[in-house]
């Protein structure tokens, strides 16, 4: 440890060599049951994140136990199939999905706290994932 000017002591964190992670791929029908077997399993929901990729949106749930990290990734073609809400089963969840519903127009549906689509104020709808408009423009 090292002592600084105003008496704090900072101590140096050592870094695991052990952290490990995968990601799985699944399909939507396999969300909920794979949510509930991690927080089953005493995992915690780390982050659901959600990306726009050229042909696709891709969302990533990511669990964590004793430095072991799991993300499970679904792909999306587009907004029209709706995904099922994991708030039931960490109630945390509900943030994550007001803000991939209110950014990228992806229908999430049975959140447990659903702020309609009013969690963001942009200027634009679905900021992440504008709609196109004939022509092609955005």
């Amino acid at each position: 440890s090292t002592n600084c000017a105003a008496g704090f002591i900072w101590r140096k964190r050592s870094v695991r060599s052990n952290v490990s992670q995968k990601i799985i791929d699944i399909a939507i029908p396999q969300l909920t049951g794979r949510v509930q077997q991690m927080k089953d399993e005493g995992q915690r929901l780390v982050q659901i994140c959600c990306t726009k990729l050229p042909d696709k949106l891709e969302l990533q749930y990511s669990f964590d136990k004793d430095y072991e990290f799991t993300s499970f990734r679904l792909s999306l073609a587009d907004t029209s199939t709706p995904v099922p809400s994991v708030s039931k089963i960490f109630l945390s969840a509900f943030i994550y999905e007001n803000e991939i519903h209110d950014l990228f127009g992806i229908q999430v549906e049975g959140i447990a706290v659903d702020y309609k689509g009013r969690f963001y104020r942009t200027n634009t709808p679905r900021a992440f994932n504008p709609e196109t408009v004939p022509g092609g423009q955005e």
